[in-house]
């Protein structure tokens, strides 16, 4: 029989993403027993989801809207590729301005969590990231296509883009909570 080897499925090597600081509040080391516990208030939750949400059907990475521009600057570059790398940065133009998103199908919201063992929200998680899904999707210009089924044959528009599919993962050793904030087409996730 083979040794057991355990690895992280997908590492992350460097991290070289700017991320903004959305606020100093919200979090706070405490001890417990003599253990130091990462208390994350659930507003904090709610908070980072919504912001997370506009970000992603709002704005790129300032990182891929340099590599559209090398585009138009590569002399090996086509015309059909300097056309699509142009088009792409007038769409997020008018997106960045916050009015229509980058992509108009922004139907389900996906978030995957892994939460450290010494973090301590007091809530149920999943909650408070739905409500931040919900004040996103109720507060910016985006597409109400969560589709939900009754019946076999039956199934209607929620008017909310609720439910959200929320994954936290628990149990790895820390006080560290990452996530993973998606937006999925609402017509192939159904």
């Amino acid at each position: 029989m083979a040794e057991f080897i355990y690895q992280e499925p997908f590492p992350i090597q460097d991290d070289k993403t700017k991320y903004r600081l959305l606020t100093k509040e919200y979090v706070k080391v405490v001890e417990c027993d003599g253990r130091k516990i990462l208390k994350v208030d659930p507003k904090g939750l709610e908070l980072l989801s919504k912001e997370a949400y506009a970000d992603v059907s709002f704005y790129l990475r300032a990182a891929h809207l340099q590599k559209l521009r090398n585009i138009l600057e590569d002399p090996e570059a086509t015309d059909n590729d300097k056309f699509v790398a142009y088009t792409m940065l007038l769409n997020q133009t008018v997106s960045a301005e916050g009015e229509l998103p980058t992509c108009q199908d922004t139907g389900t919201a996906i978030c995957i969590g892994h939460k450290g063992e010494d973090v301590w929200t007091g809530a149920d998680d999943a909650e408070c990231i739905a409500r931040g899904v919900y004040e996103t999707y109720k507060d910016r210009n985006l597409r109400y296509s969560q589709v939900v089924p009754f019946t076999m044959t039956d199934e209607k528009n929620s008017g909310t883009n609720l439910p959200a599919q929320i994954d936290i993962y628990g149990g790895k050793p820390g006080m560290e909570y990452e996530f993973l904030f998606i937006t999925k087409g609402g017509g192939s996730a159904n």
